[in-house]
């Protein structure tokens, strides 16, 4: 039997043509997208659960990692030459030009932490997989409506070999930086009395 479902080949870009497409305004000021694996995706709207978890996460390890690393808000990161996605943190090493010169590369990424409030699927699916492939040792998930943390560890060509997810009370460590106990709970938003 006759396929009668057609086959599209899709135009994927690459990092430096996306560049060019944002320096030539083809992108509007208040259109927020990324590139991931070739393709310009919209970036979803932020809820004040997500925005208050991003502070209070950026603030965290702000105050944790002092001059250990540099912690990036919504800032590209470039995985290869198809992806350049805008994690909602970044830990990354220190750069003497704070990165003046290139967007973070996942040789000086120590931690990407995404923040999922209505993102979950596209996080833990279609971003780990983008990470994985890009050899991200260490990517995590904060999981607001469910107030759970995704750890996604040990990364391969075909997604992260280990998933785990922690509870608001549980406690974590990155692999960069052992010496550091995170709890769950500080970096989900407060629940109002």
């Amino acid at each position: 039997m006759q396929n009668t479902e057609p086959t599209l080949k899709l135009r994927l870009w690459t990092v430096e043509e996306y560049h060019r497409m944002a320096e030539a305004g083809i992108f509007g000021a208040d259109e927020r997208v990324e590139l991931l694996e070739g393709k310009i995706i919209w970036m979803i709207a932020k809820g004040t659960a997500h925005r208050s978890a991003v502070n209070r996460t950026d603030r965290l390890l702000q105050n944790s990692l002092r001059n250990r690393a540099f912690i990036c808000v919504q800032d590209p990161v470039k995985l290869n030459q198809r992806s350049e996605p805008e994690p909602d943190i970044a830990v990354v090493k220190v750069d003497p030009l704070d990165y003046a010169d290139h967007h973070p590369t996942p040789t000086e990424v120590y931690l990407i932490i995404e923040v999922a409030d209505s993102s979950l699927k596209l996080d833990c699916e279609t971003k780990a997989k983008a990470y994985s492939q890009a050899g991200i040792t260490d990517y995590w998930v904060l999981d607001v409506v469910s107030r759970q943390l995704h750890v996604f560890r040990e990364p391969t060509e075909d997604g992260y070999q280990s998933e785990v997810i922690l509870v608001e009370n549980a406690t974590i460590s990155p692999l960069e930086f052992p010496d550091l106990s995170i709890a769950v709970l500080e970096m989900l938003p407060p629940i109002a009395a």
